[in-house]
Protein backbone atom coordinates (compact mmCIF):
# COMPACT_ATOMS: atom_id res chain seq x y z
CA UNK A 1 0.00 0.00 0.00
CA UNK A 2 2.61 2.64 1.21
CA UNK A 3 4.84 2.47 -2.29
CA UNK A 4 1.64 2.31 -4.10
CA UNK A 5 0.30 5.64 -2.32
CA UNK A 6 4.68 6.75 -2.94
CA UNK A 7 4.00 5.50 -7.07
CA UNK A 8 1.09 7.63 -7.24
CA UNK A 9 2.37 11.16 -5.31
CA UNK A 10 5.43 10.70 -7.47
CA UNK A 11 3.65 11.04 -10.71
CA UNK A 12 1.37 12.87 -9.50
CA UNK A 13 4.30 15.24 -9.22
CA UNK A 14 5.30 14.74 -12.48
CA UNK A 15 2.09 15.37 -14.04
CA UNK A 16 1.74 18.55 -12.29
CA UNK A 17 4.47 19.99 -14.25
CA UNK A 18 4.12 18.04 -17.20
CA UNK A 19 1.13 20.46 -17.77
CA UNK A 20 2.75 23.41 -16.06
CA UNK A 21 1.04 26.52 -17.25
CA UNK A 22 -2.36 24.43 -16.66
CA UNK A 23 -1.69 23.35 -13.26
CA UNK A 24 -0.59 26.58 -12.36
CA UNK A 25 -3.51 28.16 -13.76
CA UNK A 26 -5.47 26.13 -11.59
CA UNK A 27 -3.84 26.35 -8.18
CA UNK A 28 -4.39 30.41 -8.95
CA UNK A 29 -7.91 30.17 -9.73
CA UNK A 30 -8.32 27.84 -7.21
CA UNK A 31 -6.29 30.36 -4.39
CA UNK A 32 -8.78 33.11 -5.47
CA UNK A 33 -11.66 30.82 -4.69
CA UNK A 34 -10.49 30.04 -1.62
CA UNK A 35 -9.36 33.34 -0.37
CA UNK A 36 -12.64 34.54 -1.32
CA UNK A 37 -14.40 31.55 0.86
CA UNK A 38 -11.86 32.22 3.62
CA UNK A 39 -12.51 36.07 3.43
CA UNK A 40 -16.29 35.29 3.24
CA UNK A 41 -16.11 33.39 6.69
CA UNK A 42 -14.43 36.49 8.00
CA UNK A 43 -16.56 38.45 7.33
CA UNK A 44 -19.68 36.84 8.16
CA UNK A 45 -17.91 36.03 11.55
CA UNK A 46 -17.75 39.96 12.24
CA UNK A 47 -21.00 40.59 10.78
CA UNK A 48 -22.40 38.05 13.38
CA UNK A 49 -20.56 39.81 16.36
CA UNK A 50 -21.75 43.77 14.71
CA UNK A 51 -25.55 41.89 14.39
CA UNK A 52 -25.16 40.70 18.52
CA UNK A 53 -23.59 44.07 19.58
CA UNK A 54 -26.35 46.02 17.70
CA UNK A 55 -29.00 43.78 18.66
CA UNK A 56 -28.13 44.18 22.46
CA UNK A 57 -28.52 47.86 21.77
CA UNK A 58 -31.74 48.03 20.15
CA UNK A 59 -34.34 49.16 22.75
CA UNK A 60 -38.22 49.95 22.44
CA UNK A 61 -38.91 53.00 24.10
CA UNK A 62 -42.37 54.17 25.19
CA UNK A 63 -43.17 57.81 25.80
CA UNK A 64 -45.19 58.76 29.02
CA UNK A 65 -47.69 61.39 28.64
CA UNK A 66 -47.08 64.45 30.51
CA UNK A 67 -49.75 63.93 32.90
CA UNK A 68 -49.39 60.31 33.76
CA UNK A 69 -48.79 59.98 37.58
CA UNK A 70 -45.92 58.52 39.49
CA UNK A 71 -47.81 55.81 40.59
CA UNK A 72 -49.21 54.40 36.76
CA UNK A 73 -45.27 55.01 35.68
CA UNK A 74 -44.56 52.48 38.35
CA UNK A 75 -46.69 49.99 37.37
CA UNK A 76 -46.86 49.76 34.28
CA UNK A 77 -42.48 49.40 34.66
CA UNK A 78 -43.12 46.65 37.32
CA UNK A 79 -45.49 44.78 34.81
CA UNK A 80 -43.20 45.39 32.02
CA UNK A 81 -40.15 43.86 33.47
CA UNK A 82 -42.05 40.83 34.35
CA UNK A 83 -42.15 40.00 31.03
CA UNK A 84 -40.11 37.09 29.83
CA UNK A 85 -39.04 39.03 26.79
CA UNK A 86 -37.21 42.00 28.76
CA UNK A 87 -33.73 42.01 30.23
CA UNK A 88 -34.27 45.27 31.74
CA UNK A 89 -36.33 48.46 31.83
CA UNK A 90 -35.24 51.73 32.46
CA UNK A 91 -37.12 55.10 33.17
CA UNK A 92 -35.66 58.15 31.48
CA UNK A 93 -37.24 61.36 33.42
CA UNK A 94 -37.88 64.68 30.88
CA UNK A 95 -35.22 66.84 32.51
CA UNK A 96 -32.89 63.71 32.01
CA UNK A 97 -34.35 63.08 28.02
CA UNK A 98 -33.11 66.69 27.46
CA UNK A 99 -29.91 66.75 29.41
CA UNK A 100 -29.02 63.54 27.24
CA UNK A 101 -29.88 65.35 23.86
CA UNK A 102 -27.87 68.45 24.72
CA UNK A 103 -25.04 65.83 25.58
CA UNK A 104 -25.42 64.42 22.12
CA UNK A 105 -26.04 67.38 20.36
CA UNK A 106 -22.92 68.69 22.05
CA UNK A 107 -20.56 65.69 20.76
CA UNK A 108 -22.21 65.77 17.38
CA UNK A 109 -20.26 69.61 17.51
CA UNK A 110 -24.56 71.15 16.99
CA UNK A 111 -25.10 74.30 18.33
CA UNK A 112 -27.27 74.24 21.76
CA UNK A 113 -31.10 75.30 20.80
CA UNK A 114 -32.15 74.16 24.07
CA UNK A 115 -31.49 77.86 25.24
CA UNK A 116 -33.95 79.12 22.73
CA UNK A 117 -36.79 77.03 24.32
CA UNK A 118 -39.32 78.27 27.07
CA UNK A 119 -40.00 74.57 28.45
CA UNK A 120 -38.86 71.07 27.81
CA UNK A 121 -40.73 69.42 24.88
CA UNK A 122 -39.43 65.92 25.35
CA UNK A 123 -41.64 63.23 27.14
CA UNK A 124 -40.00 61.39 29.59
CA UNK A 125 -40.06 57.18 28.55
CA UNK A 126 -39.99 53.58 29.31
CA UNK A 127 -36.10 52.07 27.50
CA UNK A 128 -36.87 48.46 27.57
CA UNK A 129 -33.83 46.10 26.93
CA UNK A 130 -34.75 42.84 25.27
CA UNK A 131 -33.41 39.58 25.69
CA UNK A 132 -34.17 38.91 21.76
CA UNK A 133 -34.51 42.04 19.48
CA UNK A 134 -36.88 39.91 17.54
CA UNK A 135 -39.15 38.83 20.15
CA UNK A 136 -40.39 42.63 20.57
CA UNK A 137 -44.05 42.05 19.40
CA UNK A 138 -45.66 41.19 22.89
CA UNK A 139 -44.22 44.21 24.64
CA UNK A 140 -44.41 46.64 22.13
CA UNK A 141 -48.32 45.36 22.31
CA UNK A 142 -48.38 45.75 26.18
CA UNK A 143 -47.06 49.20 25.56
CA UNK A 144 -49.46 50.73 23.20
CA UNK A 145 -52.37 49.46 24.72
CA UNK A 146 -51.15 51.24 28.48
CA UNK A 147 -53.00 54.80 29.05
CA UNK A 148 -49.93 56.56 30.78
CA UNK A 149 -48.32 55.65 26.83
CA UNK A 150 -48.30 58.64 24.19
CA UNK A 151 -46.54 56.17 21.06
CA UNK A 152 -43.86 53.96 21.41
CA UNK A 153 -41.19 53.73 18.53
CA UNK A 154 -41.42 51.36 15.58
CA UNK A 155 -38.41 49.28 16.87
CA UNK A 156 -39.33 46.23 14.16
CA UNK A 157 -38.29 48.84 11.25
CA UNK A 158 -34.81 48.80 13.26
CA UNK A 159 -34.64 45.15 13.56
CA UNK A 160 -35.93 44.24 9.86
CA UNK A 161 -33.32 46.27 8.73
CA UNK A 162 -30.41 44.30 10.46
CA UNK A 163 -31.99 41.21 9.28
CA UNK A 164 -32.08 42.56 5.83
CA UNK A 165 -28.36 43.18 5.84
CA UNK A 166 -27.39 39.99 7.38
CA UNK A 167 -29.34 38.10 4.89
CA UNK A 168 -28.28 40.13 1.62
CA UNK A 169 -24.78 39.88 2.80
CA UNK A 170 -24.66 35.86 2.95
CA UNK A 171 -26.62 35.35 -0.44
CA UNK A 172 -24.67 36.99 -2.44
CA UNK A 173 -21.62 35.63 -0.68
CA UNK A 174 -22.95 32.30 -1.25
CA UNK A 175 -23.64 33.54 -4.89
CA UNK A 176 -20.46 34.42 -5.77
CA UNK A 177 -18.58 31.26 -3.81
CA UNK A 178 -20.92 29.26 -5.93
CA UNK A 179 -19.83 31.07 -9.19
CA UNK A 180 -15.94 30.72 -8.35
CA UNK A 181 -16.25 27.14 -7.13
CA UNK A 182 -17.63 25.70 -10.44
CA UNK A 183 -15.39 27.83 -12.51
CA UNK A 184 -12.81 25.90 -10.32
CA UNK A 185 -14.32 22.63 -11.05
CA UNK A 186 -14.03 23.28 -14.53
CA UNK A 187 -10.76 24.22 -14.61
CA UNK A 188 -9.67 21.19 -12.66
CA UNK A 189 -11.46 19.08 -14.95
CA UNK A 190 -9.77 20.33 -18.01
CA UNK A 191 -6.63 20.38 -16.60
CA UNK A 192 -6.16 16.85 -15.41
CA UNK A 193 -7.84 16.05 -18.74
CA UNK A 194 -4.84 17.27 -20.79
CA UNK A 195 -2.45 15.42 -18.41
CA UNK A 196 -4.83 12.15 -19.50
CA UNK A 197 -4.54 12.67 -23.08
CA UNK A 198 -0.88 13.55 -22.97
CA UNK A 199 -0.54 10.43 -21.39
CA UNK A 200 -3.12 8.27 -23.27
CA UNK A 201 -0.49 5.41 -24.80
CA UNK A 202 1.31 5.36 -21.31
CA UNK A 203 -2.36 4.56 -19.88
CA UNK A 204 -3.21 2.34 -22.57
CA UNK A 205 -0.07 0.11 -22.19
CA UNK A 206 -0.81 -0.10 -18.24
CA UNK A 207 -3.89 -1.22 -18.88
CA UNK A 208 -2.70 -4.07 -21.41
CA UNK A 209 -0.75 -5.16 -19.26
CA UNK A 210 -3.17 -5.61 -16.47
CA UNK A 211 -3.46 -2.67 -14.74
CA UNK A 212 -6.41 -1.59 -12.55
CA UNK A 213 -8.04 1.42 -13.04
CA UNK A 214 -7.83 2.44 -9.25
CA UNK A 215 -4.04 2.49 -10.54
CA UNK A 216 -4.36 4.43 -13.28
CA UNK A 217 -6.93 6.96 -11.27
CA UNK A 218 -5.26 7.64 -8.28
CA UNK A 219 -2.40 9.38 -9.56
CA UNK A 220 -4.39 11.87 -11.12
CA UNK A 221 -6.54 12.15 -8.46
CA UNK A 222 -2.99 13.13 -6.22
CA UNK A 223 -2.66 15.53 -8.71
CA UNK A 224 -5.61 17.30 -8.48
CA UNK A 225 -5.33 17.12 -4.66
CA UNK A 226 -1.94 18.82 -5.17
CA UNK A 227 -3.61 21.69 -7.07
CA UNK A 228 -6.29 22.00 -3.97
CA UNK A 229 -3.34 21.91 -1.74
CA UNK A 230 -0.98 24.59 -3.54
CA UNK A 231 -3.98 26.69 -3.46
CA UNK A 232 -5.05 26.42 -0.22
CA UNK A 233 -1.38 26.86 0.79
CA UNK A 234 -1.45 30.45 -0.99
CA UNK A 235 -4.74 31.42 0.36
CA UNK A 236 -3.49 30.49 4.22
CA UNK A 237 -0.37 32.72 3.49
CA UNK A 238 -2.53 35.52 2.95
CA UNK A 239 -4.62 35.06 5.49
CA UNK A 240 -1.74 34.78 8.23
CA UNK A 241 -0.30 38.20 6.08
CA UNK A 242 -3.68 40.10 6.35
CA UNK A 243 -5.27 38.88 9.73
CA UNK A 244 -3.97 41.58 11.84
CA UNK A 245 -4.87 44.14 9.60
CA UNK A 246 -8.61 42.42 8.73
CA UNK A 247 -9.23 42.93 12.23
CA UNK A 248 -8.79 46.13 13.42
CA UNK A 249 -10.63 47.42 9.30
CA UNK A 250 -13.94 44.94 10.54
CA UNK A 251 -13.36 46.49 14.63
CA UNK A 252 -13.64 49.76 12.82
CA UNK A 253 -16.48 48.71 10.05
CA UNK A 254 -18.82 46.59 12.47
CA UNK A 255 -18.24 48.91 15.72
CA UNK A 256 -17.29 46.09 17.76
CA UNK A 257 -13.80 45.18 19.98
CA UNK A 258 -11.13 43.77 17.02
CA UNK A 259 -12.26 39.99 16.50
CA UNK A 260 -9.96 37.79 17.65
CA UNK A 261 -9.20 36.40 14.44
CA UNK A 262 -6.48 33.75 15.95
CA UNK A 263 -9.86 32.11 17.39
CA UNK A 264 -10.76 31.49 13.53
CA UNK A 265 -7.09 30.05 12.68
CA UNK A 266 -8.37 26.65 12.94
CA UNK A 267 -11.58 27.08 11.20
CA UNK A 268 -9.90 29.58 8.43
CA UNK A 269 -7.55 25.87 8.20
CA UNK A 270 -10.02 23.27 8.00
CA UNK A 271 -12.17 24.89 5.21
CA UNK A 272 -9.92 26.13 2.88
CA UNK A 273 -7.71 22.83 2.92
CA UNK A 274 -10.77 20.87 3.09
CA UNK A 275 -12.74 22.58 0.15
CA UNK A 276 -9.59 22.90 -1.60
CA UNK A 277 -8.86 19.08 -1.41
CA UNK A 278 -11.88 18.00 -1.73
CA UNK A 279 -12.67 20.17 -5.39
CA UNK A 280 -9.19 19.19 -6.64
CA UNK A 281 -9.94 15.80 -5.92
CA UNK A 282 -13.36 15.52 -7.13
CA UNK A 283 -12.50 18.00 -10.31
CA UNK A 284 -9.45 14.76 -11.36
CA UNK A 285 -11.80 12.16 -10.27
CA UNK A 286 -14.91 13.55 -12.91
CA UNK A 287 -12.07 13.94 -15.56
CA UNK A 288 -10.14 10.39 -15.00
CA UNK A 289 -13.53 8.60 -14.79
CA UNK A 290 -14.96 9.96 -17.85
CA UNK A 291 -11.89 9.03 -19.95
CA UNK A 292 -11.91 5.47 -18.27
CA UNK A 293 -15.30 4.42 -19.03
CA UNK A 294 -14.62 4.67 -22.85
Amino acid sequence: MIPFVAFSLRRAWQGFWRNGVMSIAASATMAFMLTLLAGFWVVQTGLSAGLDFVESKVQVRAFIKDDASTADINALQVKVAAMPEVAGVDFITKDQALADFTAREAQAGHEDLVKYLDSNPLHASLDIRLKDPKQHGDVVDLLTGASVVDHVLPVEDVVDRLLAVTNVIRTIGLILLAAVGITVLFIVVNTIRLAVVARATEIEIMRLVGASDAFVRWPFIFEGALVGFIGAGVTLLLYAVAAEPLSGVLAQYFEVPPLALSALTREILVLTLGTGLGLGSIGAWLSVRRYLAR
